[in-house]
C-alpha cells in the first residue's frame, strides 16, 4: 500500500472535540478544540490535516496539503523508476543445433543475464529424438558452462514432458 493511498481528514472533516496541534515547522502548539485549530489554520492560510487518528487526543498538523500530496507522488514516482522487474527470458534449442546457431543463442543469453534477467534454456525433443535425451543434457551443460562467468545455474537439467530445461540466474554484482 502506497503512502498516497492513505486518506487524510482535512479541515471541516475533523470533528473531534479535542486535538493536539502541530505547527508547519513541527513545533507543538498544544491541545485545543478542532474549531480553534481550524481558525489558526485559516489565519495562516494552511490546511488542518489529521495525521494520527489513533492517538488520544488525535494529532493534527498545519500544512499546505496540495504541496504535500504533490511531493508524496513525486517520491513514489522516483521509487518506482529505480526498481527493476526481473523477467524470465526463454531460449529454445533442438538437440541437433549447429555451432553457429548455438553461439548466437549463447550471445543472446549472455545479454539477457547482463541486463539482470533470469534465463530459461530449454531443448525440445521431437519424434525419435526422445530416445537420446542425453544429447540434450550435454548440450544444456555445455551452455551453462559457457555462461558460467556471468551466471549461476539455479536449477539443473530436468525433463518436463518433451522439454528439458535449466534456469540460469545472473551473478550478484560485486
Amino acid at each position: 500500500m502506497g503512502i498516497s493511498k492513505v486518506m487524510h481528514q482535512l479541515n471541516e472533516e475533523i470533528n473531534d472535540r479535542e486535538i493536539r496541534l502541530i505547527g508547519e515547522d513541527g513545533e507543538q502548539l498544544g491541545i485545543m478544540s478542532s474549531d480553534e485549530a481550524l481558525n489558526i489554520a485559516d489565519e495562516r492560510g494552511l490546511d488542518l490535516v489529521k495525521i494520527s487518528p489513533q492517538a488520544v487526543p488525535p494529532v493534527c498538523k498545519l500544512m499546505n496539503y496540495g504541496k504535500f500530496r504533490f511531493e508524496q507522488s513525486k517520491r513514489e514516482k522516483e521509487a518506482k523508476k529505480n526498481q527493476h522487474v526481473v523477467e524470465i527470458k526463454e531460449i529454445r534449442m533442438s538437440p541437433g543445433i549447429d555451432v553457429g546457431d548455438f553461439n548466437t543463442k549463447l550471445k543472446n543469453a549472455q545479454k539477457f543475464l547482463a541486463d539482470g534477467n533470469r534465463v530459461k534454456v530449454s531443448v525440445r525433443f521431437r519424434g525419435r529424438e526422445m530416445a537420446h535425451t542425453e544429447i540434450g543434457k550435454t548440450l544444456l551443460e555445455k551452455f551453462a558452462e559457457q555462461c558460467a562467468e556471468v551466471s549461476t545455474m539455479e536449477k539443473s537439467a530436468k525433463m518436463e514432458g518433451r522439454n528439458m530445461s535449466i534456469f540460469l540466474a545472473p551473478k550478484a554484482a560485486k
